[in-house]
């Protein structure tokens, strides 16, 4: 800390914000992460009971079950982001000024711009935008035109499916709004 006699700088205040937000934004990024797996899981137990049972109307577990688990990755996706433009646009211009950064665009966490600069960024992106529309979207509508086909299904199954179709679909249009690759 600062001298005997002394308080607590803002500068250290600052510093230890931004040890707080990286832990909080680390922990997040380790929780999203773990959400495609926890999908994928999921949807291979759905899809082998299923297919054990014969009973195409299992299928419809999947959409709730990849709409819940798609927005929780999508909130804590979207909040990881939001951290590292805190740090990047206010937190580390207010270090810097403290630190007497000069041209008011200061280098301090360099980390937070470097990596979103590299030439592969938005190819990485659409990768994953895809990917993730794949997991949460397209495996459980897939599973909904299965259960469609099989005709197994009476007026109100039907007619839930719909409504599973849709909350799928309204999930599909966050993925694609939240996606930085089409806000560029």
């Amino acid at each position: 800390m600062g001298q005997p006699g002394q308080g607590i700088t803002v500068g250290q205040l600052l510093l230890t914000e931004y040890q707080t937000v990286k832990d909080e934004q680390k922990a997040r990024i380790g929780f999203r992460d773990n959400l495609l797996y926890v999908t994928l899981a999921a949807v291979a137990a759905v899809v082998a009971a299923a297919a054990q049972t014969g009973q195409a109307l299992m299928l419809l577990a999947l959409p709730p079950v990849c709409v819940v688990l798609g927005w929780t990755y999508l909130v804590n996706d979207e909040k990881i982001s939001a951290i590292g433009a805190y740090v990047r646009e206010d937190l580390g211009p207010r270090l810097a000024a403290l630190a007497g950064a000069e041209g008011g665009t200061p280098e301090v966490f360099g980390w937070e711009r470097a990596h979103r600069g590299d030439g592969r960024r938005r190819s990485r992106k659409v990768i994953q935008c895809v990917v993730d529309l794949t997991a949460f979207c397209f495996v459980p509508l897939g599973g909904l035109v299965i259960l469609w086909v099989d005709g197994d299904a009476g007026g109100l199954l039907i007619a839930l499916s719909v409504l599973e179709a849709l909350a799928t679909l309204v999930l599909a249009w966050q993925v694609l709004n939240y996606a930085e690759v089409v806000r560029r």
